[in-house]
C-alpha cells in the first residue's frame, strides 16, 4: 500500500466513527404528567394546554423533540397512588404532578425521577419539600399559599356583605397534608370570630358527595358559600356554582374560573399559570438541574375578581371601595 493511500485510509477510519456519532438521532425527553380532572373535561383541558403552552415556550413540542405520558385520576384522589406507579414504570426523565396529592403520591413512588407539583398548597406543611428555597429531595414546583388566604376571603366576603352572619364552607379532606388542611380550618375559625361570622365547615370527599352534601347545606339555609382550595372542588366548578346560583347563596373561591362562571367573588394566583409555569421547572431539569436546588416559586400577584352582574342578581351592593380594588369587574 502506498503511504498516501495508508494516509487516507487511516484518516477516514478515524473520521467515519466521529460523524456517525454525531448523526445519531437526540434522545427524545420523556415526560410524565398526573392531573386531577379527567382529561375530556374543559378543566383537564385547560389545565393540561397551559403545561404545553409552557413547554413550547421553552421550545419543547409534544410528539417531536419531548413525548408526554398524560394520566388523569377524574377527580378521585384514590387513584393517585396507581396512576403514579404506572407512570414511574414508563423510565421518564421528569414527571408534573398537578397537585399536592398527585406529587405526594409520586413522591411514594420514586426517590430518583425528578418531579414538578403545578399547584402545591403548604409544600413544606406537607412533607413534600425540606423548605422553599431550598427543596432538598427530588420535588419542586409552585405553591399557590393555600392556607394563607383563607382569612382574607373571609375578611373579603364580610366587606361585600356587611350583615353577612352564617357562612357555610366547603373544604375536601386529603386535598392536602393533614397539617395544612388543619392550618385552613384554623385560620377560618379564627377569622371567623374576629369579623363576628358563624363558620359551618362542611366536608365533601368526592364528587359522588356533592349532591348530599348540596342538599345538606340547602337545610341548613346559610348566607353565603366559602370554598377551601383543592383541585377537585376546582374541577367541580361547573356544578357548584350552579347550585349556588339556584339556592341564590353569594360564592367566594379560590380562582377566577368560578366567578367567570357565575360566582360573586374569587381572590388568589392564577391556578392556571401555574401550570404553565411549571414548564420553566421542566426545561431545566432537563438541562441538569436537580430539583433540590430549584426553589419552589411563591405567587406574586393574587387577583380579585367580582361578578357585578351576580351581584345585583342577588340584590347584592358591592361597596365603591372593593369595586376599585378589584383587578377585574364582570358586568
Amino acid at each position: 500500500m502506498r503511504r498516501r493511500d495508508f494516509i487516507t485510509a487511516f484518516v477516514g477510519a478515524a473520521i467515519c466513527p466521529l460523524g456517525a456519532k454525531a448523526q445519531q438521532p437526540k434522545k427524545v425527553a420523556r415526560i410524565g404528567f398526573l392531573n386531577t380532572p379527567s382529561l375530556e373535561s374543559p378543566e383537564g383541558r385547560a389545565t393540561l394546554n397551559a403545561f404545553y403552552q409552557g413547554l413550547r415556550e421553552h421550545g419543547y413540542t409534544d410528539g417531536q423533540n419531548v413525548v408526554v405520558e398524560v394520566r388523569a385520576a377524574d377527580s378521585k384522589i384514590e387513584r393517585f397512588p396507581g396512576l403514579a406507579n404506572e407512570l414511574v414504570g414508563l423510565d421518564l426523565d421528569v414527571i408534573v404532578a398537578a397537585s399536592s396529592v398527585a406529587g405526594r403520591a409520586v413522591q411514594q413512588a420514586t426517590t430518583t425521577i425528578p418531579i414538578v407539583v403545578a399547584v402545591m398548597g403548604d409544600p413544606v406543611s406537607d412533607g413534600l419539600v425540606a423548605s422553599l428555597a431550598r427543596p432538598g429531595g427530588n420535588i419542586t414546583g409552585l405553591t399557590f399559599l393555600g392556607p394563607q388566604l383563607v382569612p382574607k376571603r373571609l375578611a373579603l366576603l364580610k366587606e361585600a356583605l356587611p350583615r353577612l352572619f352564617r357562612v357555610a364552607a366547603l373544604w375536601h379532606p386529603g386535598a392536602y397534608g393533614t397539617r395544612t388542611m388543619n392550618d385552613m380550618m384554623n385560620e377560618a375559625e379564627v377569622a371567623a370570630q374576629s369579623l363576628g361570622l358563624q363558620i359551618r365547615l362542611i366536608a365533601v370527599r368526592g364528587p359522588d358527595e356533592l349532591d348530599e352534601v348540596f342538599s345538606a347545606i340547602a337545610d341548613e339555609r346559610p348566607e353565603a358559600l366559602m370554598l377551601f382550595p383543592s383541585p377537585m372542588l376546582f374541577a367541580q366548578r361547573n356544578r357548584i356554582v350552579d347550585f349556588a346560583a339556584k339556592l341564590r347563596l353569594p360564592l367566594i373561591s379560590m380562582a377566577k374560573e368560578f366567578v367567570q362562571l357565575g360566582g360573586l367573588m374569587s381572590y388568589g394566583a392564577d391556578i392556571i399559570e401555574s401550570f404553565r409555569l411549571s414548564g420553566a421547572y421542566v426545561d431545566k431539569i432537563l438541562k441538569g438541574a436537580k430539583p433540590a436546588d430549584l426553589p419552589v416559586e411563591q405567587p406574586t400577584k393574587f387577583d380579585l375578581f367580582i361578578n357585578l352582574k351576580t351581584a345585583k342578581e342577588l340584590g347584592i351592593e358591592i361597596p365603591a371601595t372593593l369595586l376599585a380594588r378589584a383587578d377585574q369587574v364582570i358586568e
